[in-house]
């Protein structure tokens, strides 16, 4: 295991296309629902638990080596929002191709057979995770710092908010990173032995309705 491979993945110069998206920070922007860095903290901290546990097992589970097939069609079935699927899909067509390219593997390249037109990130994470040597707490790890990390980096852009500020919102949420990564490997684990509908599935609806507005705006800063 490599400590400076994770450093490389997590790294938001990784040419994974996370940059484009917003994690669901431009519609709250707009609807109101952040305004400053303690609403972005908010925002963060509810995403952590929900999507971004969601995510992250999924990403741990395929890290462990489960099945990517079901593990795609787990991360359908807990993803109701069209377009956050699809923004998902492109993600991780976009992640398979850096990861390719930076850690070449057999399994890779059975996954981008299998869905063409990608498959879902935290999946994608996984396998690259694997490739690259990592292991399941690595994976949920850098799924979780991508969960909070592009919403803050979003906010910064969309409200002009201090760096520092942004920083600062993402260094509070560490300990509850922390607890979140341990529970999605857990959850990982369990579902080596139970099967990926084990996997936490818990919902965040104002994110799934706010996708569904922002696809619809013909002006976008971000692409979901």
């Amino acid at each position: 295991m490599s400590r400076a491979a994770l450093l490389v993945l997590a790294d938001g110069r990784f040419p994974a296309g996370g940059h484009a998206h917003s994690g669901g920070a431009e519609a709250a922007v707009k609807a109101g629902r952040i305004t400053g860095a303690a609403d972005l903290e908010e925002f963060c901290r509810g995403r952590l638990h929900t999507a971004g546990l969601v995510s992250a097992s999924l990403a741990a589970a395929a890290a462990l080596g489960l099945d990517s097939v079901e593990l795609d069609g787990a991360a359908d079935a807990r993803t109701p929002s069209p377009a956050l699927r699809v923004a998902a899909r492109k993600l991780g067509r976009q992640l398979m191709r850096a990861g390719r390219a930076t850690w070449p593997s057999a399994e890779l390249d059975a996954l981008a057979g299998r869905f063409p037109k990608g498959a879902h990130q935290p999946v994608v994470l996984g396998v690259v995770a694997r490739a690259a040597g990592l292991g399941p707490e690595d994976a949920a790890y850098c799924s979780l710092y991508e969960c909070v990390s592009g919403p803050a980096s979003a906010a910064v852009r969309l409200l002009s908010l201090d760096p520092f500020d942004a920083t600062g919102v993402l260094a509070r949420l560490a300990p509850e990173v922390d607890l979140v990564a341990h529970r999605a490997v857990e959850g990982a684990r369990c579902a080596g032995e139970g099967g990926v509908g084990v996997l936490p599935a818990g919902g965040a609806p104002l994110l799934e309705i706010g996708a569904e507005v922002h696809a619809a705006w013909a002006v976008r800063l971000f692409a979901s």
